[in-house]
């Protein structure tokens, strides 16, 4: 069993997915409620919107597995990553919408679900990041996302459409980060630099920029190139809208040095 679909490029970057996985083993979708089975807290055809990315020659790894068999951007020790705000935990017990994801009597069993889930996940984003820096020296990470515009459980109003988190200038280097900045603030879309989201724990665990390895996290509001839940369709006219601006960041990750 894999955890995940992995690509290897040849360029100096790692692209992440890990909520675009829409599998739940058999075993745990039994002990689930049907809100749980909709999976509607999906980063929906992240992968999709990506879809140039094989073309630009990086690596790419993607969850295989649903955010609620195990949150991959969730630290093992379970610490919050936003103190004070409502959140998602290692594995998650309630939707955004705070409903319940199991049926009554059933809890998720954590460590086996790291175990078998996680650590693959992580392993490799290790691994491939070490590839890299050995190959180039540096190392860039870019964590991508997304979540439907209005969360009222995790933010107040409408959620700026691209959200750059550099963990506060912690997990990238400051150059870097304001020339991503600079390209979203250019862009027809609103946008905000580690605003609300600021990078989960890929991007603040692998971002180490004095050791020349950059982690970057983009969270689109799916507004921007979807129908939202409950319709949840891919909308390819406003993908291809999106597209070049998530090209320019790309190739700004790759070349930046």
């Amino acid at each position: 069993m894999t955890a995940f679909h992995f690509h290897q490029g040849s360029k100096p970057l790692l692209v992440s997915m890990p909520h675009v996985g829409l599998e739940i083993p058999d075993d745990i979708k039994a002990t689930m409620t049907d809100k749980a089975l909709s999976m509607i807290d999906t980063d929906w055809y992240i992968d999709r919107l990506y879809d140039f990315l094989k073309d630009m020659d990086v690596s790419i790894i993607a969850a295989k597995y649903s955010r609620y068999v195990v949150d991959l951007n969730r630290g093992l020790d379970g610490a919050s990553l936003y103190p004070g705000q409502n959140e998602t935990t290692l594995c998650p017990t309630n939707t955004f919408n705070d409903e319940p994801l199991y049926k009554a009597g059933h809890v998720p069993n954590v460590e086996e679900r790291a175990e078998k889930y996680w650590r693959p996940y992580h392993d490799q984003i290790s691994a491939e990041l070490k590839r890299i820096k050995d190959k180039f020296g540096y190392a860039k990470l870019w964590d991508a996302h997304s979540i439907k515009s209005h969360v009222p459980h995790l933010f107040d109003g409408r959620l700026p459409d691209l959200n750059v988190g550099t963990s506060n200038g912690a997990s990238a280097d400051h150059g870097l980060a304001e020339k991503l900045d600079a390209i979203v603030r250019q862009s027809p879309y609103s946008s905000i630099l580690n605003g609300r989201f600021k990078g989960g724990f890929i991007t603040r665990n692998y971002g180490d920029p004095i050791n020349n390895i950059h982690a970057v996290q983009l969270e689109i509001s799916q507004i921007t190139y979807m129908d939202e839940a409950p319709h949840i369709k891919f909308r390819e006219d406003k993908a291809n809208q999106l597209r070049p601006i998530l090209k320019a960041l790309i190739e700004t990750m790759i070349e930046y040095i």
